[in-house]
Parts: C-alpha cells; sequence; structure tokens
C-alpha cells in the first residue's frame, strides 16, 4: 500500500534535525518541506492547524513530535 507521505520541518528545530538524522542513518526517504521556504507553512497549517513542527502528514492526517515520527517510520518504513 502506498502512501504519501510529507514532512514538515525548520532547519533550526533540534527536533525537526532528530527526525531528518534518522532518515539520512535509516535510508528512508519521504517528500521534505523546509516551512521556511515558499508556502510551505501555510499548507502545514492548513493540513495540521498549526505550525509546529516536526510534521509528517500521512495521506493528509498530521502526526506531530520527534519521537512518534521516527515511532510511526521505523514500524511501517524501515
Amino acid at each position: 500500500m502506498s502512501q504519501d507521505l510529507k514532512l514538515y520541518y525548520k532547519p533550526t528545530c533540534p527536533f525537526s534535525q532528530k527526525v531528518l538524522r534518522y532518515l539520512e542513518d535509516s535510508g528512508v526517504q519521504l517528500e521534505l518541506r523546509n516551512t521556511l521556504e515558499g508556502n510551505n507553512q501555510q499548507e502545514l497549517i492548513e493540513a495540521g492547524g498549526k505550525k509546529q513542527v516536526p510534521c509528517l502528514l500521512i495521506n493528509g492526517e498530521a502526526l506531530y513530535e520527534s519521537d512518534d515520527i521516527i515511532k510511526y517510520l521505523k514500524e511501517y518504513h524501515a
């Protein structure tokens, strides 16, 4: 089953960096959206209701908190 995954992050956020490090170390690839660029922050607010990062959108559903995002990726995309 294919999933639409997008990670909204901010480069200066340590929790975003934690998730990005996991992606790099594990080789998991997904669409990355820097909230400091373009309209990404507004897209995040519209999709998830807040501008908190990191946020993993899974088929349009928002998942927050770096540990929860990493746990999800380990379980479903290892």
